[in-house]
């Protein structure tokens, strides 16, 4: 059960006596059940909807026991279900019209009881190089430029993942407007510096006791790479003052 803080004066006094919480004391109620959940985390499920809590005239947020609970439901939701975020809310507003409603059965849904101690590495799609040369209209050399900066790297068996055969078509059209491979570096540096964000967010689920919860942590990888990459475009079409088709 969350604790209401105490102490203070004014409005503050006003909000802690009416039973609200703010969005730090939610965070550290909600982590001994949701290790992986961050205050980003309740701002983006805010953003879309799932949760309300008020605000003080100052722009605080104050979270209600029953936004608390809402909020909870909605992590268990996506880490026992494995839903979207549209399909949760679908759930939630069934529920506010009084709606006898059941969580749809998804594909990769397990019980605890099924799910493996061990989950089996997933397996990458693979090229040659001839393969990856040929596909994406480039000569080895060319290749090994491109590797010297990062851009494609071969797993380690030498060959290639198939999505190095995207990346290599782009670096090679890219090219033909004069930006060559040396340019690209601060792009992949940029890529280095998200992935490792991904990977700070997704590490607590990789670590945690509950297989369940590990098995998770594909799907919160995917969701965060998904978000990252429209947040990337749409950034830079702001910046360039373009919109892409």
């Amino acid at each position: 059960m969350l604790q209401t803080p105490s102490g203070g004066a004014g409005s503050g006094t006003a909000a802690r006596d009416s039973g609200l919480m703010s969005i730090g004391t939610v965070l550290n109620g909600l982590r001994d059940e949701f290790p992986e959940v961050t205050i980003s985390k309740i701002r983006f499920l805010e953003s879309e909807g799932l949760i309300e809590p008020q605000r003080t005239p100052s722009g605080y947020r104050k979270f209600s026991a029953g936004d608390v609970e809402r909020l909870a439901h909605v992590l268990r939701m996506q880490r026992d279900h494995y839903l979207p975020l549209k399909v949760i809310r679908e759930h939630l507003d069934a529920m506010e019209r009084g709606e006898a409603v059941q969580l749809p059965v998804v594909g990769r849904q397990r019980t605890g009881e099924d799910v493996p101690e061990s989950l089996p590495a997933p397996t990458v799609a693979r090229v040659g190089k001839a393969e990856l040369l040929a596909a994406a209209g480039v000569d080895e050399a060319e290749l090994k430029e491109w590797e010297s900066y990062g851009l494609i790297a071969p797993l380690e068996d030498g060959a290639y993942d198939a999505e190095a055969i995207t990346v290599a078509s782009l670096v090679a059209e890219l090219g033909r407007f004069g930006i060559e491979p040396r340019h690209l570096r601060v792009m992949k540096a940029a890529v280095d510096r998200e992935t490792g964000l991904v990977d700070q967010v997704v590490a607590p689920l990789k670590r945690h006791r509950n297989p369940q919860t590990r098995a998770h942590a594909e799907a919160r990888t995917k969701e965060l790479a998904a978000l990252t990459v429209k947040l990337h475009a749409a950034l830079v079409q702001t910046a360039l003052g373009v919109r892409l088709p």
